[in-house]
């Protein structure tokens, strides 16, 4: 295997680390630290967790996650079990950093800002990443969801000094209970003046990616994602939103959901080309989840009885 320690990009760390992932233990995981972007308030990391067989110059798909926090607090650790159970299966998984009210002093726009700077940062690095660059998914969890969402959806907030000829806008996107309608918090500070102007909602187009989108049903946003699935299908764009009953907000941080999700995304990265071969990781079976809207006909959950075998 080539190492990351070769990228040109020179990472900061490498981390070679024993993973117990969801489904047992890995031998050792190759994890590269990269500041992808530098602000007045700090210097901002990409954790990149590679794949397996990786190399410079493929072309493997690629996720980045942003974490959620209110857009006020949070760890980029939040999506490590999902950034290497993703990597075993065969892609670049990266965690992006990104400043927050508490500790950096910004404001939501500045977080939506860092979100495309990340997107564009992996898109620009594609072939020391050994990245495809027309499939870099987006996603993340409450803030992070918006956030992977906002990347998509909300025009402006480009970082000056990028490079704005590589695009910001993910591929794909993997929402875990987002935050799609910012006029429903728009009374916390860091929303307060720029809401109307970052609200995924309020900027639909038809040229969003595909999205796979859960929810719990005692989760207050959940109103937002039906708002989203109803806009989605008036513009003819691909999405799915799936439910858990009795669940409330963060459900998929926590077993069984997080492998029912995890098996989920799975599914999902696999019908858009970004996975091949059955789930590492098998459906919990005393977990209520359904489809509760979808634009297109497939039913993911359609093909649990297969969740468990051994993939390519």
């Amino acid at each position: 295997m080539t190492t990351p320690t070769r990228l040109k990009l020179v990472p900061l760390k490498i981390v070679l680390m024993a993973v117990t992932l969801l489904t047992g233990t890995l031998g050792a995981e190759e994890v590269g630290e990269f500041v992808y972007k530098t602000t007045p308030q700090a210097e901002l990391k990409l954790y990149v967790h590679f794949p397996p067989g990786w190399a410079e110059g493929q072309r493997r798909a690629a996720i980045v996650f942003f974490f959620g926090g209110g857009f006020r607090r949070g760890s980029v650790r939040q999506f490590l079990p999902q950034a290497e159970y993703l990597a075993r299966r065969g892609m670049v998984a990266c965690r992006a950093d990104y400043r927050v009210s508490s500790r950096h002093g910004v404001a939501a726009d500045a977080c939506v800002e860092d979100a495309k700077s990340a997107v564009r940062w992996i898109r620009s690095h594609a072939r020391e990443l050994g990245v495809d660059p027309d499939r870099i998914a987006a996603g993340g969890g409450s803030a992070g969801g918006h956030l992977a969402a906002a990347a998509a959806t909300v025009p402006g907030f480009e970082a000056r000094g990028e490079d704005h000829s590589v695009s910001s806008k993910p591929n794909l996107l993997v929402l875990f209970n987002p935050v799609l309608e910012t006029g429903i918090a728009r009374n916390r500070p860091e929303l307060a003046k720029v809401w109307e102007k970052i609200s995924p909602n309020r900027h639909l187009h038809r040229h969003v990616p595909p999205a796979i989108i859960f929810f719990g049903t005692r989760d207050r946003l959940l109103v937002t994602a039906r708002q989203y699935m109803a806009k989605a299908r008036q513009l003819g764009l691909t999405a799915w939103l799936y439910v858990a009953q009795d669940q409330r907000h963060g459900f998929f941080n926590r077993s069984p959901y997080r492998e029912a999700t995890l098996w989920l995304t799975d599914r999902f990265l696999q019908h858009h080309g970004y996975l091949k071969g059955q789930p590492q990781v098998s459906f919990p079976r005393d977990v209520r989840i359904h489809l509760a809207d979808s634009t297109v006909d497939t039913d993911f959950l359609a093909d649990q009885d297969t969740a468990g075998q051994d993939g390519e």
